[in-house]
């Protein structure tokens, strides 16, 4: 189970015993760490009746260029720099705010991959 709250521990110290087990509904799920390669997805629905569309693998990112003022599909080579985890550049993960390289340059990634099921990024100068 996915711990979602702060501290155990009171500002004094003192240990927090909780009242009852969490329920269904306030368990969260496993992350998903976007890779590149070949597409793939999974649906999964969510409290309220919508869904989030899970990227597992994309190769192909949308990218905005502020210049032209206009978005092309390129295909993504590599994960440059990855603020969220110092490791994850070297594994290729994809996250928001990472730095990848593609077929037109260097692009952040502005959307949530793993939460919305694309990659759209803004190219860099």
């Amino acid at each position: 189970m996915l711990w979602q709250g702060g501290s155990r521990r009171t500002y004094t110290g003192k240990l927090l015993r909780r009242a009852r087990k969490k329920r269904k509904f306030e368990i969260g799920g496993n992350q998903v760490e976007t890779l590149i390669g070949e597409r793939k997805i999974k649906k999964k629905k969510t409290r309220g009746g919508g869904f989030k569309v899970k990227l597992f693998r994309e190769q192909f990112a949308n990218i905005y260029i502020p210049s032209e003022k206009k978005v092309v599909k390129a295909e993504i080579t590599n994960v440059l720099e990855n603020p969220a985890h110092v490791h994850y550049a070297r594994r290729n993960v994809v996250t928001k705010g990472a730095i990848i390289e593609t077929s037109v340059g260097k692009a952040r990634v502005t959307s949530r991959p793993s939460q919305e099921g694309i990659i759209n990024a803004v190219l860099m100068k």
